[in-house]
């Protein structure tokens, strides 16, 4: 084991591979207490098939791993208008803690998150892990404008299943009929068509990448389509996680969804919404979590009526 006091001397960063899979499992199961092998797989193997995507950093001494940070880079997920680093894991060895090894990864991160065209990182932690919190804060972490919402996938009192109706539809996220199916690559120029009406860009790149993931093998993906007067008239995507900001439990989280203009107060969203989490009950997935900005009222005032409330999470973020 290395020395503690050369330890600010002799460390140095790198990108990690899948051949460092053991050892970032490892770092990861000491300070959590759990085992997130599979996360890490996945993000390793997909992090090398993307790189401008993904950012994985090790902190060597004499050739053993002591520390890592993994971070995605996000381009429209939760309704983002511009590119963000996603701070998602982070571990360092106990002999490492208290000489700069985190400190340095972070500044790798940022180096490499500039250098992408990103200019916020952003992360997610339990409000009362307060030693995280503490680190964040004194590396220039503050309170972020986004909010974490969640709710069962279950069933709650009043909502109904897919096929059933009833009188007071107000909770029935299906009931007038909206044809849905499954997302292909097919669909991606009336995706970006209309992600481009509402958000007046072209992210047609970042559809493509977010349709592939979703039909990729790796994990859990879950991509729908909804049909109106033969035309495309919204779309819902999410993905099952196991291991993001340090989570051990199956937990879904939605990252988009839109709505045709033209098509808005029909009930689509309700339909897709009530589809996604039936697909995610039969999985017997929990929790669906997503994120909004806290002015974006009427977003806010939609996900409520779905029975989202506030996680016991809270979001962080440093400008770049």
């Amino acid at each position: 084991m290395p020395d503690a006091a050369d330890l600010k001397t002799r460390n140095s960063v790198r990108s990690l591979t899948i051949r460092d899979l053991d050892q970032v499992v490892e770092l990861d199961q000491a300070a959590s207490g759990q085992s997130r092998h599979a996360f890490f797989e996945n993000r390793l193997k997909t992090g090398q098939a993307e790189p401008r995507a993904f950012i994985s950093l090790g902190l060597v001494h004499d050739g053993a791993l002591q520390g890592h940070v993994l971070a995605q880079i996000l381009d429209g997920e939760f309704g983002g208008s511009h590119p963000v680093a996603v701070l998602d894991a982070i571990a360092i060895n106990a002999l490492a803690r208290g000489q700069g090894g985190a400190r340095a990864l972070l500044a790798h991160l940022e180096d490499m998150a500039k250098f992408l065209g990103v200019r916020e990182l952003r992360t997610q932690v339990q409000w009362a892990d307060r030693q995280i919190v503490n680190f964040l804060a004194a590396v220039g972490f503050k309170l972020g404008e986004r909010l974490v919402l969640e709710r069962s996938s279950a069933r709650t009192d009043g909502e109904v299943a897919v096929g059933e109706h009833q009188l007071d539809d107000t909770q029935d996220y299906s009931a007038n009929g909206t044809p849905l199916r499954a997302m292909s690559r097919d669909d991606l120029r009336a995706v970006a068509a209309i992600d481009r009406r509402l958000t007046g860009r072209d992210r047609s790149v970042y559809y493509a990448r977010k349709i592939a993931d979703s039909l990729r093998e790796q994990g859990v993906r879950l991509s729908m389509l909804a049909e109106a007067d033969d035309t495309t008239a919204g779309f819902v995507m999410a993905r099952v996680d196991y291991g993001e900001f340090g989570q051990t439990s199956r937990e879904a989280v939605m990252d988009t969804l839109a709505v045709d203009p033209d098509l808005v107060g029909r009930g689509i969203g309700r339909a897709m919404m009530r589809q996604l989490l039936a697909s995610l009950e039969a999985l017997r997935v929990e929790r669906i979590r997503t994120e909004a900005r806290w002015d974006e009222f009427a977003l806010l005032a939609f996900l409520g009526r779905l029975g989202f409330t506030p996680a016991q999470r809270v979001s962080l973020s440093k400008a770049l």
